[in-house]
């Protein structure tokens, strides 16, 4: 991995064989990042995307293996506990156009991920929900 920081816009370069999340959290605790806002393209070739099902508040894993471009990687980093925490969801195409997605759990890239952060002038952290079992924001 590889990156730039530009003001308030962090540029990211992930390589062959590097999970996402991981290179997420790294250069977030290097850039002492509270608050921003993820987008991302690239290729990877094994996933693992999530589904949440409110009513029984639990996720449902889906894994995929093969070449994929990632479509859409969008989400948000911020705290919890005053601890990192990111929310970012996948959607990642096949050699035939189709389309699976959902919450990221893991990602290794194939060939390349350029990731734009942009950084967001604030700390917003999260609290459990009861009523959702979700992790949400929660502004103080």
């Amino acid at each position: 991995m590889d990156y730039k920081r530009f003001d308030n816009t962090i540029l990211v370069r992930m390589d062959r064989g590097e999970e996402i999340l991981e290179q997420v959290k790294a250069v977030t605790l290097k850039e002492q990042v509270t608050l921003a806002s993820v987008q991302a393209l690239g290729a990877i070739n094994d996933f693992t995307v999530g589904v949440y099902n409110v009513a029984e508040k639990k996720y449902y894993a889906n894994d995929f293996k093969g070449s994929f471009e990632i479509v859409s990687l969008t989400g948000t980093i911020d705290t919890m506990n005053d601890g990192f925490y990111c929310h970012l969801h996948l959607s990642a195409g096949n050699e035939r156009g189709q389309v699976f997605g959902g919450h990221l759990n893991r990602a290794v890239v194939s060939a390349t991920c350029e990731m734009v952060i942009r950084l967001i002038d604030g700390k917003i952290d999260r609290k459990y929900d009861d009523v959702t079992g979700l992790n949400l924001f929660h502004f103080a």
